[in-house]
């Protein structure tokens, strides 16, 4: 099967990576309490905005997967979404 070259699969690739790197951490680190307390505990401790930056750098994989197979569209997708979590990532430091 060969994935089509679109922006918008390059952003759902990019917004899943960090996802799924958080749920890695988790499971890793607080598998045994419940995702809410771990999400509550991050939050009360302003863990978020460090979380969702180291979880970030997990785009860059995708974006060099989706350069190497030259899907160029899809890594600026991967870019675009990566932005969107910069933006995310900067209100919860300084806003929030």
């Amino acid at each position: 099967m060969r994935l089509k070259d679109n922006t918008w699969l390059g952003m759902l690739a990019g917004m899943i990576g960090p996802v799924i790197g958080i749920l890695i951490f988790y499971i890793i680190n607080f598998r045994h309490s419940a995702f809410t307390q771990f999400f509550v505990m991050a939050a009360r401790e302003n863990l978020l905005s460090p979380l969702l930056s180291l979880c970030a750098i997990i785009n860059l994989g995708v974006f060099f997967m989706f350069i190497r197979i030259n899907h160029l569209h899809s890594a600026r997708g991967v870019i675009l979404s990566t932005f969107m979590y910069g933006v995310t990532i900067v209100a919860l430091k300084f806003i929030f």
